[in-house]
């Protein structure tokens, strides 16, 4: 057996007082832990075991090189975060992402979720390892040619029995990453969500599609809520949540401005306000003028007091809060019932998970 050296190693302080690299330190480690930093924030320790490696997160774009201590198959990283930080990471080695395989909180096959000791819980999201297969709902629908083209499989799940249709953009994601399905059947049953039923919508072009463009809503309303209607399964239709994050939640919010008579409750995370034509494209897109398109239609006058809109978006995305807080403010001077929170996270889905049951359920409360 290879014997680590004797010297002075910094892992102590995160619990794992032997030796890196023997059987007893490796049967000790486990997802990354934290200590304060004596600044406010916290130290945290990412172990990786065996390779070159290097961390990668959801909501920031650098990455972090591991480093190898001593010459055993210890890789390490510590890295300074801030308080109240939820985040989704991985392991880049040999060109392949990875799974933190010391972490039991796995998103999908080759992400993990980890969260600094002063988040709050996110009480119906079980944990899921990189192996697992999240249940699917049974009824799909397909959905071919149309305004939008192509094909489609978008999957209908009633929760409770069914009830009021809560469209998720980006369906895919909740479905094969993060359990949304789970999710809300435990919020149902714990008295935190009334019965919904859930039409996971997958994403085309994202940014073509989620723009602030009619096209997508017009094909909502005339071609996939009749199909919806047409399957079989419990649903209300007429009284219709959009959620959406990020591009998604500016075309959620989108939808509500140009489709009243449609959509009239919106659970928006993270929406990209900060959107205009050709700004993504540009060379610093949060860069342009605070609200982009949607301050603008706002600013047109339009009368929203038949709206509920929940807003949040992650008090990490320094950028990104002046384009929110405006299009929230605008928001309630139009009429619209509004409600805003910040998650502890950045712009990372991770993050979005509690303020999703949360806000979806707030937007029904009046029904």
């Amino acid at each position: 057996m290879r014997r680590a050296p004797d010297v002075q190693h910094p892992f102590a302080p995160y619990g794992l007082p032997d030796a890196p690299g023997t059987g007893a330190f490796w049967s000790r480690a486990g997802a990354p832990a934290s200590v304060p930093d004596g600044d406010g924030g916290w130290r945290t320790l990412f172990l990786w075991r065996g390779s070159p490696a290097s961390i990668h997160f959801e909501s920031r774009p650098e990455r972090v090189p591991l480093r190898r201590w001593a010459d055993t198959d210890c890789w390490y990283a510590e890295v300074a975060l801030p308080t109240r930080l939820r985040m989704t990471y991985w392991f880049l080695s040999g060109g392949q992402a990875y799974a933190d395989p010391l972490n039991p909180a796995g998103v999908g096959g080759d992400r993990s979720v980890a969260a600094t000791p002063d988040c709050p819980p996110q009480p119906y999201w079980p944990p899921v390892g990189a192996d697992d297969v999240l249940p699917l709902p049974r009824t799909r629908i397909r959905w071919t040619g149309g305004r939008l083209g192509g094909r489609r499989t978008v999957r209908v799940q009633p929760v409770g029995g069914g009830g009021p249709v809560v469209l998720l953009l980006d369906g895919d994601d909740w479905l094969h990453l993060h359990p949304a399905t789970t999710a809300f059947e435990a919020a149902f049953a714990a008295g935190a969500m009334p019965p919904v039923t859930l039409v996971f919508l997958p994403a085309g072009d994202r940014v073509t599609e989620f723009a602030c463009r009619p096209g997508l809503w017009e094909a909502v309303r005339d071609e996939l809520l009749p199909l919806v209607a047409e399957a079989g399964v419990p649903a209300d239709p007429d009284r219709l949540v959009v959620a959406g994050q990020s591009l998604g939640g500016l075309s959620a919010l989108y939808a509500a401005l140009r489709f009243p008579e449609l959509v009239t409750r919106v659970a928006c995370q993270s929406g990209a306000f900060w959107w205009a034509p050709g700004a993504a494209q540009g060379p610093d897109p949060l860069g342009g003028e605070v609200g982009g398109t949607v301050a603008a239609l706002l600013r047109e006058g339009t009368d929203l007091s038949g709206l509920r809109i929940a807003f949040d978006v992650g008090e990490h995305e320094r950028r990104m809060l002046p384009h929110c807080a405006l299009v929230e403010e605008l928001c309630g001077k139009a009429g619209a019932a509004v409600r805003v929170s910040r998650s502890p996270s950045g712009h990372d889905r991770a993050g979005w998970r509690h303020a999703l049951l949360r806000d979806v359920a707030w937007t029904l409360e009046a029904t």
